[in-house]
């Protein structure tokens, strides 16, 4: 015990008062002496007069997530109620939140410090240190999770509160209230009054002019995981607008069953509570959509003998989505044949249902321990715990904000080609075309999207079939009425940006955004800006999508119903077996149980194949705490 306590002892100290970040950050205890890691920058400069304007609301005048209300032409007051702020436009921290915001370490220092391979051996020692480990993962839950209104505040309706944006699921909810109807600029009283054509800003910004590959070395299968999986949320009903959706606000994998309890039964089998598939070459696939009719999105070019039924109507449109809904219908049965084993007594409904909150569970556990893990590059290691949540302040329920939708048009990270067997595809080749997954057989496609470098998401990266999604994404922003991406920045605990070489990191776009937006950094509009924004050191994106996507992630993951207390035990999943199925879920396990041969599993390429990538390949020098770490088991 006395080895144990030492260890977390000296841990805690080195991580918060001897780390510093590389580019001279400050280390923990400078930030209790220094009072300018307050954020109090919060205020969009105007030369317009707050006075001479019909809504003075226009300007944002309220800081730290104060509400803004106009009381009269001309006037306004800030409601600072519950935000830890004081003073006219909520910019005076109360004593508490001062000493709070000082004992917030800087974002940018903090990412550093979980990513740099030379704090790589503080994590090591973390991760292995059960109870400090799960303190820091409740921490990461707790604190995400709390940055996202729940119950929602806003739709893009309205830009006050109303009872709407809670009862009506029908909106996607907002982080952000939209810019008021009555301001003389698109964006409040920043920019021009006309924004720039939204042609304009993808052929100069964003129309790929030679494959970039992302910086950490991610692969296809990757870019494939983050297209299949958001689809069960992000829904947006383009009939009714962009701020209007279809789903079901959360992780509730109709991605794999279907939209509705009727495109659920025409892909169930009705025996053994498995779905209907189909034998080709060996190897089982879904069903010809003449075979199960179910709504998809095939063109009418596309021959019926290549159109299969799916969960999602929209999975036909490239083979790597195909490959994922194939995955997990396998998995689905692989599920129910376990379960059969361990009940002979259950109908076909009873497997069917509980096969189904196992797919769910395996799917979060995925997510997190898997992809959110490659997403953050952590040396410290993410786990899916529900139980780390009992017994506190969360709520079980989402709403899917819009602007989380559109923070997810990842469109860049898609390479350019994809080699499979020696084939290489361009994406015009993919479109349309699930076949091809079925000619090579799983284990080699597969393989050849492990092997397949993705882009970076970074500007003049979006290859020609992904421009009019470009497009359509800042349109869609403007008829949302978005506020400015500085905007959604302070939102985010993030200062807003200077200046246009700040937010680039370079001069050329940085120049190209200035002309855009009239030299106004306040004026670039949020989707743009995330495009334009420098990746951070040891990361896939910008620092804006990382502190705006990480606390809808969590809250989204968490909230699904099996993470509730009522829910998350053994009996909900069939017993001990399917609970831990659950509990044991990888990504290589969701291939390699349902793959003969199985190639390697990862989100990285090889490191063999590409000599450019961030991530740190060497041995960690850790041979010191060889010593320690080998006496766990005496603990």
């Amino acid at each position: 015990m006395s080895i144990y306590c030492c260890v977390v002892f000296w841990t805690l100290v080195v991580i918060f008062f001897n780390v510093r970040s590389s580019n001279g950050g400050y280390t923990f205890l400078q930030t209790l002496l220094d009072s300018k890691w307050i954020n109090t920058e919060n205020s969009i400069i105007t030369d317009m007069d707050e006075s001479d304007l019909k809504n003075p609301c226009c300007s944002f005048p309220c800081e730290n997530r104060g509400v803004c209300m106009v009381t009269g032409v001309g006037s306004y007051t800030c409601d600072c109620e519950n935000t830890g702020f004081y003073g006219q436009t909520c910019e005076k921290p109360t004593f508490w939140k001062r000493v709070a915001s000082m004992l917030k370490p800087d974002p940018e220092w903090q990412h550093l410090l979980l990513t740099e391979k030379k704090h790589a051996w503080i994590w090591k020692i973390v991760n292995w240190i059960t109870p400090l480990s799960d303190a820091i993962m409740k921490k990461i839950y707790l604190l995400r999770g709390s940055m996202i209104d729940s119950p929602p505040l806003y739709t893009s309706e309205h830009d006050y509160v109303t009872y709407e944006a809670f009862s009506n699921r029908s909106y996607f909810a907002r982080a952000l209230p939209p810019v008021p109807k009555d301001c003389p600029t698109p964006l409040g009283v920043v920019g021009p009054k006309e924004l720039p054509d939204a042609g304009v800003i993808v052929e100069r910004l964003m129309r790929r002019t030679h494959f970039k590959p992302g910086p950490i070395g991610s692969n296809a299968m990757f870019t494939f995981f983050a297209q299949h999986f958001t689809h069960q949320f992000f829904k947006t009903d383009f009939k009714r607008g962009p701020g209007f959706q279809w789903g079901g606000h959360g992780v509730d994998v109709s991605h794999v069953y279907g939209k509705d309890k009727q495109v659920e039964n025409t892909l169930r089998s009705f025996e053994d509570g498995k779905l209907r598939m189909q034998t080709i070459n060996g190897e089982t696939w879904p069903l010809h959509l003449k075979d199960a009719d179910v709504p998809m999105s095939y063109p009418p070019n596309v021959p019926q003998e290549i159109r299969f039924a799916l969960g999602h109507k929209d999975f036909g449109l490239l083979p790597g989505l195909f490959m994922y809904a194939t995955i997990w219908m396998r998995e689905h049965n692989r599920v129910c044949d376990v379960l059969k084993g361990e009940h002979p007594e259950w109908d076909d409904e009873q497997l069917f249902q509980t096969g189904k909150l196992v797919i769910l569970g395996e799917t979060i556990k995925i997510t997190i321990e898997d992809y959110v893990q490659h997403l953050s590059n952590y040396h410290y290691q993410l786990k899916f715990k529900p139980e780390l949540l009992f017994g506190e302040s969360h709520q079980y329920s989402n709403r899917i904000t819009a602007e989380f939708n559109h923070m997810y048009h990842w469109h860049p990270i898609m390479p350019e080609t994809f080699n499979i067997s020696g084939t290489t595809y361009g994406v015009k080749d993919f479109l349309f075309r699930p076949d091809i997954v079925v000619k090579h057989g799983m284990r080699d496609f597969v393989n050849g999207l492990v092997n397949e470098r993705a882009g970076a998401f970074t500007t003049n990266n979006h290859n020609e079939f992904t421009l009019p999604v470009a497009k359509q994404t800042i349109q869609h922003g403007r008829t949302l009425r978005y506020q400015s991406f500085n905007q959604y920045r302070k939102r985010f605990g993030l200062l807003p940006y200077k200046t246009f070489e700040d937010l680039t990191g370079e001069t050329e776009i940085a120049h190209q955004l200035s002309e855009l937006y009239g030299g106004e950094i306040d004026a670039v509009e949020f989707y743009v800006g995330l495009v334009a924004e420098k990746t951070r050191p040891n990361a896939i994106f910008g620092s804006t999508i990382i502190e705006l996507g990480g606390p809808f992630s969590v809250k989204g993951l968490m909230s699904a119903p099996i993470c509730s207390k009522q829910h998350w035990k053994p009996s909900t999943f069939g017993g001990d077996v399917g609970f831990d199925l659950v509990k044991s879920a990888t990504l290589e396990k969701l291939f390699c149980q349902n793959i003969d041969d199985c190639p390697h599993i990862s989100f990285n390429v090889p490191y063999s194949i590409d000599s450019d990538i961030q991530t740190e390949q060497e041995d960690l020098d850790i041979s010191k705490f060889d010593s320690i770490v080998t006496k766990k088991e005496d603990l």
